[in-house]
């Protein structure tokens, strides 16, 4: 039984680029899978690869479910349990949910990359991209992306 698909080989003739300007109002789950999808649109992306970076350390990306909102709240407290505001931090220039912030960025990342197939991304049934937003006030956050790979056929 093999278990590896045909292998396609692409040779890229296009890449493209942009920044999404993103509104969190506090700690949170900010989706943006449309906005991203908007872009692979835009692009007249084909096959090929997105990237997306997020140009903070107090925010990251993350891929999770987009059916039930209880699995955001779950997994914001779940971070809250690994990186608590009353842990002891030294770091508090910015106030006391600024290193937990950090620490729960390192955690879930600043970067993802996303296949693209047919101008579509290639995200299971059940999978968002989303800003997790670190810190209990609002902020704006800039994620930039970039898609390498074949332009769409016509």
């Amino acid at each position: 039984m093999n278990r590896l698909s045909t292998t396609a080989v692409i040779a890229p003739d296009l890449i493209a680029a942009a920044t999404l300007a993103v509104e969190a109002r506090g700690e949170g789950f900010v989706e943006i899978t449309r906005d991203v999808a908007d872009f692979v649109t835009a692009a007249e992306a084909g096959d090929g690869l997105l990237f997306l970076f997020i140009r903070h350390t107090s925010a990251s990306l993350v891929i999770q479910e987009n059916a039930d909102p209880d699995v955001r709240s779950d997994l914001g407290t779940a971070l809250n349990r690994l990186a608590p505001v009353d842990a002891g931090w030294i770091h508090d220039l910015e106030g006391p949910d600024d290193m937990p912030a950090h620490v729960k960025t390192m955690l879930t990342g600043v970067s993802l990359h996303i296949p693209v197939r047919d101008g579509a991304l290639e995200l299971g049934n059940w999978q968002g991209v989303y800003v997790a937003e670190h810190r209990t006030r609002p902020h704006r956050r800039e994620v930039t992306l970039h898609y390498v790979g074949r332009r769409r056929s016509r």
